[in-house]
């Protein structure tokens, strides 16, 4: 287990707070996290219900990566919410969180190049801004492979891209969620746009800034038109290298992304805190709404510093939330931590899910 938490530091993070049309007790919520658990036509299960709603005493609770459509897919048992049936399997997690009194937000992730047509329901080559693969490999029900050659997406898809995550956003409300989170970030297809290396093109949609952040925020304003913008939340991580993403002009491309989507007033801007302090304050200046950090790998007393000093209004957890079900009794408590089992991160059932022990236990 891990030392336990002087509950007086994390006394920052206790006052109300709304996002939009999204209304917090509290600055701490679970950050998005793929877990694998799914079946394999995309529909969460009654475990999810379970594990979600263990995990209630957050906030507002961000969901693991969901698949706005067949194409979006990547990894092997990850959810879909492009179908009726994955919309109705959501709605019992939105009714199991309700009931344990937090907020859900479905984030919709679109892996772009980062996939395998195995992997896939169609098998289908994958879609990307530019027709060059990423390096490494992707795990599959036959083991491991290269990860496959995308296929540069034409107009025709970049708009039907544009109306599935429209469309997924409007299954996800439907169904009960209190509003969905585009995911920018991690090396998936809308950073692909903006990256460097993985975006090539040389049309409207390529090239310089203006161009690469072009789609990205095509994205964002169709779905914050379908839903609401006051219940739409966009994720960044500026800088990262996941999914071999590059971004050589990091410190100009995000001031200007945030620029160009501050118009549509999202609920909020979730940042992945990677240790560029400068760029981050600098999107924190810039951004009129609610701003959600995730400093990766840091400790709750650290993330009560950021909204202590302004940088963050909330702050997501990953694992200490995976792992500690009961995270809120055990910070206001200054209770030991749960280490997560690593074993179990992706894939499998119960054990390392939602058999974590809880204070009482």
């Amino acid at each position: 287990m891990t030392a336990a938490i002087t509950p007086t530091i994390a006394d920052a993070l206790w006052s109300p707070i709304a996002l939009g049309r999204l209304r917090l007790a509290h600055r701490v919520t679970m950050a998005p996290m793929t877990r694998s658990r799914a079946t394999s036509d995309g529909r969460v299960t009654d475990l999810t219900q379970t594990y979600y709603a263990q995990r209630a005493s957050l906030s507002m609770l961000i969901t693991e990566g969901t698949q706005p459509s067949a194409d979006g897919q990547g990894y092997l048992m990850t959810p879909g919410i492009h179908t009726e049936e994955q919309a109705k399997s959501w709605r019992a997690v939105a009714e199991a969180v309700h009931e344990a009194g937090s907020t859900l937000v479905v984030q919709l992730m679109h892996v772009g190049r980062i996939s395998h047509p195995s992997n896939t329901p169609h098998g289908r080559q994958p879609l990307a801004p530019s027709a060059l693969p990423a390096t490494g490999d992707m795990f599959t029900a036959s083991g491991p492979q290269p990860m496959a050659m995308p296929r540069e997406m034409t107009t025709a898809d970049l708009t039907q891209t544009t109306a599935d995550f429209r469309r997924a956003a409007r299954l996800a409300v439907d169904a009960g969620a209190d509003g969905v989170e585009i995911h920018g970030a991690n090396g998936y297809l809308l950073q692909q746009f903006l990256s460097t290396n993985a975006n090539l093109r040389t049309d409207e949609y390529g090239g310089d800034i203006a161009g690469r952040i072009r789609f990205p925020v095509e994205v964002a304003t169709a779905v914050a038109d379908e839903i609401g913008a006051d219940r739409v939340g966009f994720r960044i991580s500026p800088g990262s290298p996941l999914g071999d993403i590059q971004e050589t002009d990091a410190a100009d491309l995000y001031p200007a992304l945030i620029e160009a989507l501050a118009p549509l007033n999202l609920a909020y801007l979730h940042v992945v805190h990677l240790g560029d302090e400068r760029l981050v304050r600098s999107i924190r200046d810039g951004w009129p709404t609610g701003l959600v950090l995730n400093r990766a790998g840091a400790d709750i007393e650290r993330r009560a510093q950021d909204v202590r000093d302004g940088l963050a209004d909330v702050v997501s957890v990953g694992q200490l939330a995976l792992a500690n079900p009961d995270l809120i009794d055990r910070i206001t408590a200054g209770a030991p931590m749960n280490d997560p089992d690593r074993g179990t991160l992706y894939g499998g059932g119960e054990r390392g899910y939602t058999d974590y022990p809880r204070l009482a236990a």
